[in-house]
């Protein structure tokens, strides 16, 4: 998962204080739980409601091995036998946003510490999957975008790249990756995520309307065309939370 360890506190209506960051690392664990399809939403054949407001549910309750993964997964195959919650309300109650005590325990703790684990072994790597993929100047998916730093293999190797630049961009910590770039690389690699994320925030993949290209915008029509690849279809309720989480998100940033 995205590794993102600075504290970042933004405001919401009210003027309350909101740990943007802590958002950030549970809708990564909301990611990785659906694209190791462990949740998904539940159907809507109409999509009447907004795409943070989908309920999610739990279809595979089998452990990951990975303590924070299968420490919200019990969580959210307990409350769903009461109550299916949506994508916006996971997110809140595994932050600790919440005013009900009942669910107070909902939140996970500890989650900057354990996280902090992996950034001293992958952070290097996870930066440069970031930079190479942002600074392409084809289509073309780099190679070096793709480098996991875990033993064995990993499925959904292109989504979870577009979702590591999604919590990069929402946590506000691009410009710091960027770092070594010179100023009309950095500006052209703003502009490529800007491409990416506009493809990613809508379901189906590339359906963004208004769009000339059709599919896609152009130069990142390759990154979409594999993505759709991993998925299993238009109709992949599991990648459409992929979809939903990431466009949650991708709205923090206007909080920081």
């Amino acid at each position: 998962m995205p590794v993102l360890n600075n504290s970042k506190w933004g405001k919401i209506s009210g003027g309350a204080l909101v740990d943007v960051q802590g958002d950030i690392h549970r809708g990564c664990i909301l990611l990785e739980l659906a694209l190791r399809r462990r949740i998904t939403l539940v159907r809507d054949p109409n999509r009447r409601m907004a795409m943070p407001e989908r309920i999610v549910e739990v279809i595979d309750e089998r452990q990951t091995g990975e303590t924070l993964l299968d420490e919200a997964l019990c969580l959210m195959k307990g409350q769903q036998e009461i109550e299916k919650l949506s994508v916006n309300a996971w997110i809140d109650l595994m932050s600790g946003e919440t005013w009900n005590v009942m669910k107070v325990g909902f939140q996970l703790k500890q989650v900057r510490e354990i996280l902090k684990v992996a950034d001293v072994r992958s952070k290097e790597i996870i930066i440069n999957r970031v930079v190479s993929l942002l600074t392409s100047t084809t289509s073309a998916i780099p190679p070096q975008a793709l480098i996991i730093p875990t033993a064995g293999a990993v499925q959904c190797n292109v989504t979870r790249t577009v979702c590591l630049v999604c919590a990069s961009y929402a946590g506000s910590v691009l410009d710091n990756a960027f770092g070594r770039l010179g100023y009309e690389d950095r500006e052209a690699a703003f502009g490529r995520c800007d491409d990416v994320l506009t493809e990613f925030f809508v379901w189906p993949l590339g359906a963004q309307e208004g769009n000339a290209a059709g599919g896609g915008a152009e130069a990142v029509l390759g990154l979409i065309n594999e993505a759709k690849k991993e998925a299993k279809d238009d109709e992949d309720l599991s990648f459409e939370l992929v979809a939903d989480v990431s466009e949650v998100l991708g709205k923090l940033d206007s909080l920081l």
